[in-house]
């Protein structure tokens, strides 16, 4: 944190607006309305056995998965603080199936809003971090509400990305191109305090990141990648595993330590055959956040960021981190995993329908 002054989120975005002389203030008042979610937001889930909060509801999600109470909490509280602005023309959350559409008696406007309004939401019952993840488009259509154009953009236009981690501290981090900048809310004053400014992907990694329970189902190369990474195939310093299963959690750590996240393809599942992770609500974001720090962001055969999303839903395979460890990754594919690439690759390329 600055030692010469005290810098607030709200602040933080002021300024960075100056860098832009023709900015209305819309961009800078949706970024602050995520932080008042996240405040909002933080606030139950610090105190959610508390209130009754904690727990499965009877409802289940497009996904088929059985919606935490605290998923709807957040879900409907992103929503309530965005709809009627008159900065959206849409939105979308990953627990709603289609567009989230501007009530007709608000006012609309130039961007979208894409979120997951509570990643790893299973771990809330242990008591283990979770987090928001969201991202911002600016309209592209001429229609005055959002359509499914605006929606499905490459992740390489996006206008900001970021997340908050509700931890032993809330933190939110973000970036709307010019780096990437985290605050911690200090709960005494309600207010997000800039504490990590320009932050960098350090470039010695630390640890790797993956659900090794599936290591059978991945394919060759990525089984290659996991023993190359734990030093098992050549005389070299292993990195150390560190897995949460919350991708906010696990993308944070590696973001402050350095080292590399996956959750690859593989084909085991014929619902979801060539990855997991949401391409819209998770890997974009992440991946623009990667990329402003320094690093990578990869679905095992390019940059996650050039991908052009042709469902909402759309699921991808994903390494994300230091690039040096995702390029290794990309390698190990190519070398092995001909067969995977080739299936992979229509799925890849698939184009809308708008």
């Amino acid at each position: 944190m600055s030692k010469t002054k005290i810098v607030t989120i709200e602040r933080h975005i002021l300024e960075q607006q100056k860098n832009h002389p023709s900015a209305t203030g819309t961009f800078t008042g949706l970024l602050y309305d995520m932080a008042l979610s996240a405040k909002i937001i933080a606030r139950e889930t610090t105190r959610a056995g508390l209130v009754g909060i904690l727990g499965a509801s009877d409802d289940h999600n497009v996904y088929g998965e059985r919606q935490q109470k605290l998923d709807i909490f957040a879900d409907q509280t992103i929503f309530r603080i965005n709809d009627h602005t008159g900065r959206l023309c849409a939105m979308a959350s990953e627990e709603h199936e289609d567009i989230i559409a501007i009530p007709p008696h608000f006012d609309t406007g130039k961007y979208v809003l894409l979120y997951d309004p509570l990643d790893g939401s299973s771990n809330i019952d242990v008591n283990v971090s979770i987090g928001t993840i969201f991202a911002v488009h600016r309209k592209i259509s001429g229609s005055a509400h959002g359509t499914a154009q605006d929606i499905l953009q490459p992740g390489r236009r996006l206008a900001a990305a970021g997340y908050v981690i509700y931890g032993s501290s809330t933190m939110m981090v973000y970036s709307a191109g010019n780096g990437v900048h985290g605050f911690t809310l200090d709960p005494s004053v309600g207010e997000f305090l800039l504490s990590h400014e320009n932050i960098r992907i350090p470039p010695t990694a630390m640890y790797y990141s993956a659900n090794a329970g599936n290591e059978k189902y991945w394919t060759k190369g990525m089984q290659k990648y996991s023993r190359w990474l734990q030093g098992m195939d050549e005389d070299r310093k292993p990195l150390g595993h560190r897995y949460i299963g919350s991708l906010v959690s696990d993308f944070h750590r590696n973001l402050l330590r350095g080292g590399v996240f996956f959750y690859p393809g593989d084909m085991q599942d014929p619902s979801m055959p060539f990855g997991k992770m949401r391409l819209m609500f998770e890997a974009q974001a992440m991946a623009f956040l990667a990329e402003q720090a320094g690093g990578y962001a990869s679905d095992g055969v390019g940059n996650i960021l050039d991908l052009q999303p042709y469902s909402l839903h759309q699921r991808v395979p994903i390494i994300v981190g230091n690039r040096d460890l995702v390029e290794k990754a990309e390698a190990y594919i190519r070398e092995y995993d001909h067969d995977w690439i080739e299936a992979y690759s229509p799925f890849r390329h698939k184009q809308p329908t708008f």
